[in-house]
């Protein structure tokens, strides 16, 4: 499928007209998304399946941020890509965050957790273990929160 029908499948009454296809207003949400998060392919009707695992990842997001949604959760959102496309979807989440869309990440990587949040919440047994902002968010204590150890 190519990146074009990738962003666009989901929002289909937002691309059409009583079941007919508006396609320059599918060229355009291509265009505006394509742009915005600088994704590199060779055209609207590339196959996504053949891109970068981080023009893949973008290609997720902008097909959910094509909704307009107040909230987006990402789960793994840079896991098995490299660490230039690791670097430029973190400073995608910055952006995100700064222009007022509230972004949840779940990640196993720590550093990376730390690297994008002004808060985290770290979640042990089913429960919420520890909650941690600023200088406060360190490797030691998101371990010892979520092995349920006391803070130092």
């Amino acid at each position: 499928m190519g990146g074009q029908d990738n962003i666009t499948l989901p929002h289909l009454k937002m691309v059409s007209k009583a079941g007919i296809m508006d396609e320059m207003r599918e060229k355009e949400l291509y265009q505006r998304y394509q742009s915005l998060l600088e994704i590199k392919t060779t055209g609207p009707d590339q196959p996504v399946s053949n891109l970068s695992g981080g023009n893949q990842q973008k290609f997720v997001l902008a097909k959910w941020l094509c909704a307009n949604p107040k909230l987006i959760i990402l789960d793994e959102p840079t896991r098995g890509i490299d660490v230039g496309s690791k670097s430029a979807i973190h400073e995608l989440i910055a952006g995100l965050a700064e222009q007022g869309l509230a972004v949840i990440v779940i990640s196993s990587e720590m550093p990376e957790v730390i690297g994008v949040s002004h808060r985290i919440l770290t979640i042990a047994e089913g429960r919420i273990a520890g909650e941690f902002t600023g200088d406060d968010m360190t490797e030691e204590n998101l371990i010892n929160a979520v092995s349920l150890r006391e803070l130092a």
